[in-house]
């Protein structure tokens, strides 16, 4: 695959972890579809390992946010500032801290956003909690798989 190609995957890829923050957009499948669409090009079976490994864990993880109890955002500030301090506090998480990194920046993201629209520590808190019980554990899940899947696919890019 040429690089103009990559590049392209790797647009859909970004799309892809943005969309999962957007309601109403699908990033899960933004992403799946990325990654096939670089693996039908590439024909490996690094390629086709990871488009199985990658259709396993999102199809679970879409098992898991249905299994997660449904809760409305009732009065809680979620707006379109908290997805991206969300999104950019779980993706630099994900770079300094492989992996694991994005959890603490996603709530990092969602009390940084709390703590500027209100000002003080212990409301920030307060809120960060609340948001993350209505509606950040199902985004957080299916952020990190996105995560996941898009980290292996920069690694198998940059191993070829």
């Amino acid at each position: 695959m040429d690089v103009p190609q990559l590049l392209l995957v790797g647009l859909v890829l970004l799309l892809g972890l943005v969309g999962v923050l957007v309601p109403g957009v699908p990033g899960t499948w933004l992403v799946w579809a990325g990654l096939m669409w670089w693996a039908l090009h590439e024909r490996s079976a690094l390629a086709w390992s990871l488009l199985v490994a990658a259709t396993a864990l999102l199809l679970v993880v879409q098992v898991v946010k249905w299994q997660l109890p449904p809760r409305r955002p009732r009065g809680l500030p979620v707006t379109p500032r908290t997805g991206v301090f969300a999104g950019a506090g779980a993706l630099l998480g994900f770079v300094v801290l492989p992996v694991v990194g994005a959890i603490p920046g996603f709530v990092g993201g969602v009390y940084l956003c709390e703590r500027l629209r209100l000002g003080g520590h212990g409301e920030a808190w307060a809120s960060t909690r609340a948001v993350m019980r209505a509606v950040g554990t199902r985004v957080l899940v299916e952020l990190f798989a996105c995560l996941l899947v898009v980290g292996a696919w920069v690694g198998a890019v940059s191993a070829d």
